[in-house]
């Protein structure tokens, strides 16, 4: 899952922090047997996922130690044994979000960040897809320990809601790229997001 900081700044009214798989960009708030250890990066895959109306799903992720310390991030996390980038997409989003249904298009944008999550520091490269499905019922049934330990819900957003949100969202910018998504199409190559340090 940790999904966390991504050093392109804050997001409008937000604050710096997110759960590896959905920490500050996390994007951790996962931690297998599969793992990287400490101080290697971890290969992460996420999915900006879109319903129908264009709509965002995103996880609302905390840190365990300091449940007040909140943020919302796209689904995904790191890959396991020999999966491919796309086989962790499409793994991580069923067991995050229940969702299997999913036509995965392109990868949309490419980041590394670095964070603190549950413990410890979390290096990650992430690749973002693009996901499309008609479902968008969910079911947490199939989250990991620390996912139940650091993720408190999901939420389907428009393009509006999330620019008007006041919240920390990660990827940094998340709005401004779902904007230009939506009004552009995917990108020609997959665009290489700034680094984040937190």
């Amino acid at each position: 899952m940790p999904e966390r900081p991504e050093g392109e700044g804050e997001p409008s009214g937000g604050r710096r922090g997110a759960g590896a798989d959905g920490a500050a960009g996390r994007t951790g708030a996962e931690a297998t047997a599969g793992e990287p250890a400490e101080g290697s990066v971890r290969q992460v895959s996420r999915i900006v996922l879109l319903d129908p109306d264009d709509r965002i799903l995103l996880l609302h992720g905390f840190e365990p130690a300091r449940p007040s310390e909140t943020w919302w991030f796209t689904p995904g996390g790191g890959l396991e044994g020999t999966e491919s980038h796309e086989e962790a997409a499409h793994r991580e989003l069923a067991e995050e979000t229940g969702i299997t249904d999913v036509v995965l298009g392109p990868v949309l944008w490419k980041r590394s960040c670095s964070f603190p999550f549950d413990g410890r520091r979390w290096d990650q490269d992430e690749w973002y897809y693009l996901g499309r499905t008609d479902r968008t019922a969910t079911d947490t049934g199939g989250q990991t320990d620390l996912e139940r330990r650091s993720v408190s819900g999901l939420r389907w957003w428009t393009s509006q809601e999330l620019s008007a949100s006041h919240e920390t969202v990660y990827p940094t910018r998340l709005a401004e790229l779902l904007r230009t998504l939506l009004v552009d199409g995917p990108p020609s190559a997959p665009v290489l997001l700034e680094t984040q340090r937190v």
